[in-house]
């Protein structure tokens, strides 16, 4: 049988479809037959009735029909199902012919197309004899025609046409060729389609009619095979429901037939069918559940169905194949739009055909290992006249017998051999990697990581078997890392061993090295003896001679590889190879830690290099390297071992002993540009072997550490194991730390900065900071600067709002810097002392930090060597910034009465109370207001606390008398003017300027009064005297004003005078009214009150007069004589 013979046949795996067959269309010459037969089959969409069309000539021959049989009871099957069954079904055998002929209903030569027509369609009948095969007619016509029933003559004609051709209405179709060409067409499927379905109807009632003659005794074969038709008739009747019953009950009939190991492989290769039938209609239903359920069943009663024993790989070759088949009906599923999870996916059946698949190449190992002297039969046993089986799964040397006995036991057993010669041919891996190479698809596309590196480790086996040793070196290199993160050091080290084997066989010195330092590394699992084996090996490659075969390799292969090992010898390529550390666990450990986090430029830079061997015996390295950031420092660290070439030196320093940890202690002096950086080792080299002759360079990134020390460090951390106590000298290897980088900082300053300063500052002032620097050095400190000011990276608001200069003569302005840098000073020497003033100016109040920082240089000498140091020091201070005083600014009358607003051309009081807010004494040097023009100053503007001096607390008041001259009309207020106060602390020097802080004066409200009320009156009255009172009333407008006068009396006066009075008063002039007031009591009085009416304005009220005029008077007793001439007299 042929290699390919566990595939499934092609009519089994497809969709089956209609089969329509298209006859009396010319698409070669014809361009309408063209255009009819591209509007059939181009581009068909899915909306599309399931349709296979074909087209044939006219006089095409079908294949024959058998004669019908009238009794089963003497026919003994010799098969379940015929091979071309399904293909005669799917693409010989149509449902229905459609005959297409060119004739329009007014055709004048009707009568010869008529009958031409009749002929074609007897032709195609004769073809068909026997065959229930439907026929139909296709008149393509030019005209569109009428609609039904209105003409009359296409009618008439058209039953004379069915007539002649023997044909039912509904068999006859006219096709226009017009623009609406592939409507017409898909209508015309729609009737093929219903005509297929009637054919496909009609074969399953004949199936079914045969079952009745049939018995379970003799017959068997014949109730699966009838069962399988009527399913595979509903699959082309698209019934897919009754197809799904019937391939149910089909499969159930196979598995009742009578088993042996003749038959064996046909009731397998049948169940195989009936099963993927099942499978793949249940995925259409979209019931994937079924489907699983189904294949699991299959499997589970197949699986032990192995048939011969001398054939079992067929047995695993056909599971193998089942697998695989589900898969991939499963991802067909799954691409229409089936969810899969990470369980269910199919990957898992992939995999398990894998698995079947590896067990076929055991089978065949054992089962068809002949001596080479056994040959290939001849004439072939599996070889038919007709190049196929007539029945699936039947073997070709007995087709047909159905007994269980052979009849030709000599031709079972050559074919027997031929089987099995053949198999040993195949290709086993081939298969294998496909299956495993789309279960990795799978098992990535579902994320399911483990999985994945497990059937990739298999699959680099496989080629490993297959002899592809670099596809396998390069499968099993990408999962090492997976395996030695997640520290699965017993399959590493069998994924490692198959690689060392791959690298040895290709010569890849390189990758060689490097599964060796591997696997002799703590990672590996391997015994004493297979270590010391490869650390030989390893030498001896680094010795430049080939090394021993790895145990178990092919024979041919380890040859091959024996040469290509004795040219890698001989050709004088590049013999030096560096290896990353970090990216696999070698048999030395590093690790670097410096001793300090930070080193002084003026103190020698160490740091330590421990390593720790894991090898089976001691091992001598050539040469300790340690590469730094700043490569200067790389030649002060390096160890380089005084052997000559090919020598042991177990004395010298870089002969490590298995288990004892070695270290290496450097120094070095930083250099003075890298104040302020930090000193990073990057990388750690040691180098294995002569650069004469080949050597290995292992690389640490850092500071050492491989792929297994981070997992290692986190065990340790957590376990609470006492570590053993080691002898005196011997270090812990888990108890060491990694440091790989230190920071340079500068050389601790020798001098002293001092800051004077009396806080806090005031707003605006020059605040004097005093700096005072001292030299403690022993030499001379030379270049020294100064740099002062605000601290950076404050708010930005501070940063504009402050200035910093040396020059307090001057007020700063917005030119200034807020930080001085690089001040030069000169040098100092030692013990010196030097004063620098530095003049701040605020702005704003606020909290700000301020850095005085100096700097200098200084010589020293370290290990012998001299080198200049910049040293600093520097100094923060917090300095809070505040308000030097309060100004409080308020209006009132001139009975010091508060003012919400003041009156046009009435004089009114401005006072100022200025309390200092400073903890230190102010110095007020002068004030000054400056009125808006729209103010109007009563008396001479002065000064009234020049030269005062203001403790903490106290206050210091001014009182203005004003006028505005006239109410501005529209405005909500006027506005005043400006308060300026000029003052300084009372403790500065005389050369720190006067600040002088202008304040601005609150708008006021000014509104016109109709009449003003002045009283003259003495200062105070006396008990018994007369007390003259004169008031002036002044009309404030431009009309005559009329008024009523009158004066209430009060309980302590009596009074002379027009108790009540009216008045004119004519504009812009006044009146006066006298009244004699004679007191009655002492004290503090009430004043007879002076009512006043305006009959023009009577929103003037006594209330308002009231604020012009007192209401009280202070009247003292009466004196006697003598007391008065003794006060005169004094």
């Amino acid at each position: 049988m042929s290699p390919s013979q566990w595939d499934f046949p092609v009519e089994l795996c497809c969709r089956p479809m209609a089969f329509v067959t298209l006859t009396g269309l010319d698409v070669i010459y014809n361009a309408v037959h063209r255009a009819v037969w591209d509007a059939f089959c181009a581009n068909r969409r899915a909306d599309r009735v399931p349709i296979s069309f074909k087209v044939l000539p006219g006089d095409h021959e079908y294949p024959k029909c058998r004669n019908k049989r009238t009794s089963y009871e003497w026919h003994i099957p010799k098969g379940i199902l015929k091979t071309g069954w399904m293909n005669k079904h799917l693409n010989l055998v149509p449902a229905l012919v459609v005959v297409f002929y060119e004739l329009d209903w007014d055709e004048p030569q009707w009568k010869e197309k008529q009958s031409e027509c009749a002929t074609r369609v007897e032709i195609v009948r004769q073809s068909l004899q026997g065959r229930n095969t439907k026929v139909a007619v296709v008149l393509i016509q030019k005209k569109t025609p009428l609609p039904p029933g209105e003409d009359v003559i296409a009618s008439e004609r058209a039953a004379a046409l069915c007539n002649a051709c023997d044909l039912s209405g509904k068999s006859l179709f006219v096709l226009p060729h017009t623009d609406h060409l592939v409507g017409y067409i898909i209508r015309l499927e729609n009737a093929f389609y219903e005509h297929a379905q009637t054919y496909y109807y009609t074969e399953i009632r004949r199936v079914k009619s045969h079952k009745e003659f049939l018995n379970k005794t003799t017959h068997q074969l014949l109730f699966v095979r009838h069962q399988f038709k009527i399913a595979f008739f509903s699959e082309l009747k698209q019934d897919t429901q009754n197809a799904l019953k019937n391939y149910r009950t089909a499969y159930n009939l196979v598995h009742e037939l009578r088993a042996h190991e003749t038959n064996m492989l046909e009731i397998k290769t049948m169940a195989g069918f009936i099963n993927y039938k099942i499978c793949r209609l249940c995925f259409q239903h979209n019931t994937p559940l079924d489907a699983i359920a189904q294949f699991r069943k299959h499997i589970d009663v197949c699986k032990k169905k192995i048939g011969s024993a001398e054939l079992a790989f067929e047995h695993a070759a056909w599971m193998s194949k089942q697998f695989q088949v589900f898969g991939d009906l499963f991802d067909e599923a799954i691409k229409l739009g089936l969810t899969a999870i990470q369980t269910q996916n199919p990957g898992f059946y992939y995999q398990q055909a894998a698995y079947y698949a590896q067990e076929r190449k055991q089978l065949a190992n054992v089962l068809c290992n002949h001596e080479p002297s056994v040959v290939y039969p001849n004439p072939d046993p599996i070889e038919t006249q007709t190049g196929v089986l007539d029945f699936y799964g039947q073997r070709p040397w007995r087709q047909g017998v159905l007994s269980f006995d052979p009849n030709d036991p000599e031709k079972e057993k050559v074919g027997i051999l031929a089987l099995q010669l053949k198999e040993k041919k195949d290709l086993h891996s081939e298969l294998i990697i496909t299956l495993l190479s789309n279960a990795v698809a799978q098992f990535k596309k579902y994320k399911c990581p483990r999985m994945k590196s497990y059937l990739m480790v298999q699959m680099g086996e496989e080629y490993y078997y297959a002899k592809d040793y670099t596809k396998a070196l390069k499968l099993l290199d990408y999962v090492l890392c997976d395996y030695r993160s997640e520290g699965w050091w017993t399959l590493l080290t069998s994924i490692l061993t198959t690689a060392l084997k791959c690298s040895y066989l290709m010569a890849q010195i390189k990758d060689y090295i490097t599964y060796s330092l591997e696997l002799l590394g703590r990672a590996s699992t391997l015994k004493e003896d297979q270590k010391s084996r490869i650390e030989k090996n390893l030498i001896k490659v680094l010795m430049n001679e080939n090394p021993d075969p790895e145990p178990d390799c092919d024979a041919a292969s380890v040859k091959s590889s024996q040469k290509l090992w004795a040219d890698r010898v001989s050709l004088a390529g590049n013999n030096i190879f560096t290896i990353e550390v970090q990216d696999f666990v070698p048999f030395v450990q590093c690790k670097a830690r410096f001793l300090a986090p930070s080193f002084h430029v003026d103190t020698p830079v160490q740091f330590d290099i421990f390593l720790k061997a894991d090898c089976p015996h001691p091992i001598q390295f050539s040469k300790l390297c340690v590469g730094f950031n700043n490569q200067e420092y790389n030649q002060y660290c390096m160890v380089e071992e005084a052997c000559q070439k090919n020598e042991l030196c177990p004395e010298g320093m870089l002969w490590l002993v298995p288990g004892k940890t070695t270290m290496f202690t450097f120094k070095f002096v930083a250099k003075t540009e890298d104040v302020g950086k930090k000193i990073e080792i990057t990388s750690v080299d040691l180098i294995l072997g002569s650069e004469n002759s080949r050597c290995v360079i292992l690389n640490w990134r850092g500071g050492g550490g491989d792929a297994a020390s981070s997992q290692e460090a986190l065990l340790a951390a957590r376990s609470f194991k006492r570590r053993p106590k080691l002898p005196e000298g011997e270090i812990h290897w888990e108890g060491l730390t990694v440091q790989t980088s230190t920071m340079i900082i500068s050389r601790v300053p020798n001098i002293s900065v001092q800051l004077r300063h009396e806080p806090p500052a005031l707003t605006n002032e020059m605040y004097c900071l005093i700096v005072t620097i001292q030299s403690h050095e022993k030499t001379v400190s030379k270049d020294v600067k100064l740099t002062a000011g605000l601290k950076p990276g404050q708010d930005a608001n501070l940063t504009q709002k402050t200035h910093v200069t040396l020059n307090g003569a001057e007020i700063c302005d917005d030119s200034f810097p807020a930080l001085l840098p690089d001040i030069p000073v000169g040098d100092l020497q030692p013990g010196e002392k030097l004063e620098k003033a530095v003049y701040i100016h605020c702005g704003t109040v606020g909290t700000r930090m301020f850095l005085v920082y100096v700097s200098y240089l200084v010589s020293t000498t370290i290990e012998g060597k001299e080198i200049l140091c910049k040293c600093h020091r520097d100094e923060t201070v917090t300095i809070e910034t505040v308000f030097p005083f309060d100004v409080a600014v308020k209006f009132v009358s001139s009975k010091f009465e508060h003012l919400d607003k003041v009156f046009a051309d009435i004089p009114f009081l401005l006072m100022t109370d200025i309390l200092s807010a400073s903890p230190w004494a102010l110095t007020i040097v002068t004030s000054q207001l400056q009125l808006s023009p729209s103010m109007m100053p009563v008396d001479q503007l002065e000064s009234y606390v020049e030269n005062v001096v203001l403790q903490t607390g106290e206050s210091a008041s001014e009182c203005f008398c004003l006028c505005c001259p006239s109410a501005i009309s529209g405005q909500s207020g006027v506005a005043t003017g400006s308060y300026a106060i000029s003052w300084k602390r009372s403790s500065a020097v005389k050369s720190i300027p006067v600040v002088r802080t202008v304040i601005t004066l609150p708008h006021v409200i000014v509104e016109s009064i109709p009449l003003h009320v002045n009283a003259d009156l003495p200062p105070f009255g006396r008990v018994r005297e007369s007390l003259p009172v004169k008031y002036n009333l002044q009309n404030k407008t431009n009309i005559v004003q009329d008024l009523e006068v009158s004066v209430e009396p009060s309980d302590a006066f009596m009074f002379s005078g027009l108790k009540q009075i009216r008045l004119r008063i004519l504009p812009g002039t006044e009146q006066e009214v006298l009244y004699n007031f004679y007191p009655l009591m002492a004290g503090y009085q009430q004043l007879p009150s002076l009512n006043i009416n305006l009959l023009r304005f009577p929103h003037f009220t006594n209330q308002l007069l009231r604020r012009f005029i007192p209401t009280h008077i202070f009247v003292k007793p009466q004196g006697r004589q003598a007391d008065d001439a003794s006060i005169a007299a004094a």
